[in-house]
């Protein structure tokens, strides 16, 4: 499982978080991230929101409703095993 570290706009620490899963849908990225390794752990939809021309990532947590259903399904089916609580 890939671990990736996140940098906050106004928070001085980083955060760490481990990719289950990534998918693109109509052109735009997202992953799915946990902040744990095992067990059930909470997890985030992040969308890249990022410029085309831009060389580094920048990612949001997707908190539209209709988005989130919508994303969370598609990681459920990708993810056998997986169940995502909205």
């Amino acid at each position: 499982m890939e671990k990736i570290r996140f940098r906050a706009e106004g928070i001085p620490e980083e955060v760490d978080f481990f990719v289950l899963e990534q998918t693109k849908v109509n052109g735009v990225s997202y992953i799915l991230v946990t902040d744990s390794e095992e067990g059930d752990a909470e997890c985030l939809i992040l969308k890249d929101t990022s410029e085309g021309t831009s060389s580094d990532s920048v990612y949001a947590v997707v908190e539209d409703d209709v988005e989130l259903t919508a994303i969370s399904k598609i990681f459920e089916e990708l993810l056998d095993d997986v169940e995502i609580e909205r």
